[in-house]
């Protein structure tokens, strides 16, 4: 399974980075201290070291690294259950 490193802009969902650091575990995270160690300052910036088995897979499970709000939002409107009126239910009904 590869190694992916990402950083990610917490406050505006932007996508810093995103650079496969292929299938060894201890040079993925060798890469993962040194891009936290160059943050650590920053509480905005998340460094996380996804693994899996291809981008696409990620872009599945971990879609906020990935989308937009707005894309997020859609998704998530999408999923909800319709009302009676067409609307869709909140959370809590």
């Amino acid at each position: 399974m590869n190694q992916y490193l990402v950083r990610y802009r917490r406050s505006t969902g932007d996508l810093l980075e995103f650079e496969d650091v292929g299938t060894d575990r201890a040079v993925a995270m060798n890469r993962r201290f040194a891009a936290e160690q160059a943050h650590k300052d920053d509480p905005d910036i998340e460094v996380v070291l996804l693994t899996a088995s291809s981008p696409e897979a990620l872009m599945g499970t971990h879609a906020r690294y990935f989308k937009t709000v707005h894309e997020l939002a859609a998704a998530l409107a999408a999923a909800l259950p319709e009302t009676e009126n067409g609307k869709a239910r909140g959370p809590t009904g």
